[in-house]
């Protein structure tokens, strides 16, 4: 007969076998994937040194789930087949002749469709965001669909949730997405209120124990609205009170848009796979997409990214712009925390004498992250690139522009959670008289910056210096 301790260390030993060979198991999978081993190394000793904590993390945010599929083949193409109908010839647009390999690397690595003649207006605060919005909404006759990272339960929150319950009751189709770790803090009797006024919504990758895993680490960060095909919101801007009132230190400084005309197409077949990849429903039809006015010459592609499928999409495009970038590269980021290969890309581009030019904001809403951008300023500096501070608020406009030629908008900043881990969705507008209104919009932002200055920047104090490389080492995690 064993005894209880034999019988304890038998199983003790067993546990311990099984934990061994699941961390090997787990080991052998991450170098098979073939990753950059800047980021397959750390996993492996982190693993292998701190195997507890390290199989925790490993589940919440080192899953790598590129090769997956969110969506049948076969669906994604009925979805998009009408958005792509129509489209213009490459070679008989007006968009300049360095940037057709963009056009082509969206359309191979995203399916994007080049749009023609979209009208874009542009907002620079919540309230004429909320109020464009709100009159969309009260106008529409047949559909509305809404996506959004953040939709609070406070007073905008509420007087756009009030206007869905009307149009429902009218008999507008109404569909909803919202994440459920960005909208952590709105209670669910929120959104059943316009459940039970007939309202279909549906939370984005619910995070609950026990089936809590990385789902987490993945979200929906995109921000679109269609209201009956035909009109179009997209951009920095969720759905929350301080969009309107601003933080403690001064304004929200954000930046959103209102599209119609193709543009729009791409945002429906967006949100309707993602609406399909949530609810399994298939939504098509002519009704989705209806004859739309031409607003001039006008071309932009819409295109995702996120931590399905084989390309990062927004990365590379952005990392093409500026490399291929011959005078001018402007950018605004709430946070910056650049991938290896944009920041190198930058870098360059700098030293060869094109004016880069990166606005952040001086204080952030998250201490953390402005820290660890910090971090990443030094060489930026060293090779030439102008940084400025932005200080009348919080800067939490995304905006890139190039060349004075192409621009562009949408959800993803320039961070390593927009790249590799959030669905993103950014508009590339291939026109010189919308670039010259960014480029003037960015200018007169100017005026509520400070120049950082690198001699002094450099000299910082040490602490300062050492806390900001420290949270460096947690830029995929912010």
């Amino acid at each position: 007969m064993l005894t209880t301790i034999q019988i304890g260390a038998v199983i003790g030993l067993i546990v311990l076998i099984l934990y061994m060979i699941t961390i090997i198991g787990l080991v052998t999978v991450i170098i098979t994937e073939n990753r950059n081993p800047l980021k397959t190394i750390p996993w492996v000793v982190v693993l292998m040194f701190v195997p507890g904590i390290g199989l925790i993390l490993y589940f919440f945010f080192g899953q790598d789930n590129r090769k997956q599929r969110i969506i049948s083949r076969r669906i994604y193409k009925r979805i998009m087949k009408r958005p792509q109908q129509g489209t213009p010839s490459i070679d008989t647009t007006l968009i300049p002749e360095s940037y057709h390999p963009l056009v082509h690397l969206l359309s191979r690595s995203n399916e994007s469709s080049l749009l023609y003649g979209s009208k874009i207006e542009t907002y620079i605060n919540g309230q004429s965001k909320y109020e464009a919005l709100l009159k969309a909404i009260r106008q529409a006759r047949d559909h509305i669909h809404i996506e959004y990272y953040i939709f609070s339960n406070d007073k905008i929150g509420n007087r756009i949730k009030e206007a869905l319950i009307d149009k429902a009751k009218e008999g507008v189709e109404i569909r909803l997405i919202y994440d459920d770790v960005g909208s952590w803090n709105t209670k669910q009797y929120f959104f059943r209120e316009m459940k039970e006024a007939g309202i279909e919504v549906f939370a984005f990758l619910p995070v609950a124990f026990p089936t809590l895993t990385s789902k987490v680490n993945y979200r929906n960060h995109r921000k679109i609205v269609v209201i009956d095909g035909k009109i179009g919101f997209t951009g920095g801007m969720n759905i929350a009170d301080r969009y309107n009132e601003g933080v403690s230190w001064g304004i929200w400084r954000d930046t959103h848009f209102r599209i119609e005309g193709r543009g729009v197409y791409g945002l429906q077949s967006v949100f309707l796979i993602d609406w399909y990849v949530l609810s399994k429903k298939l939504v098509q039809g002519r009704r989705y997409y209806p004859p739309v006015e031409s607003f001039g010459d006008n071309l932009m592609q819409v295109a995702t990214s996120g931590p399905v499928g084989p390309w990062r999409t927004l990365l590379q495009a952005i990392i093409f712009c500026v490399a291929n970038a011959k005078k001018s590269i402007l950018i605004q980021t709430p946070y910056f925390m650049p991938t290896e290969g944009l920041n190198q890309a930058l870098q360059s581009a700098a030293l060869g004498g094109i004016d880069v030019q990166l606005m952040l904001p001086k204080r952030s809403d998250t201490q953390t992250a402005n820290m660890a951008s910090h971090s990443f300023l030094d060489d930026m500096v060293k090779a030439g690139v102008k940084v400025f501070f932005y200080t009348a608020g919080f800067l939490h406009s995304k905006l890139l522009v190039f060349d004075e030629e192409v621009v562009s908008i949408g959800s993803a900043n320039i961070d390593f959670r927009s790249f590799e881990h959030n669905f993103e969705m950014n508009l590339f507008v291939y026109q010189k008289e919308f670039a010259l209104e960014m480029t003037r919009m960015f200018t007169k932002d100017l005026a509520s910056c400070e120049r950082l200055i690198p001699s002094r920047w450099l000299l910082r104090p040490r602490w300062q210096r050492m806390c900001e490389s420290f949270m460096r080492l947690f830029s995929p995690l912010l």
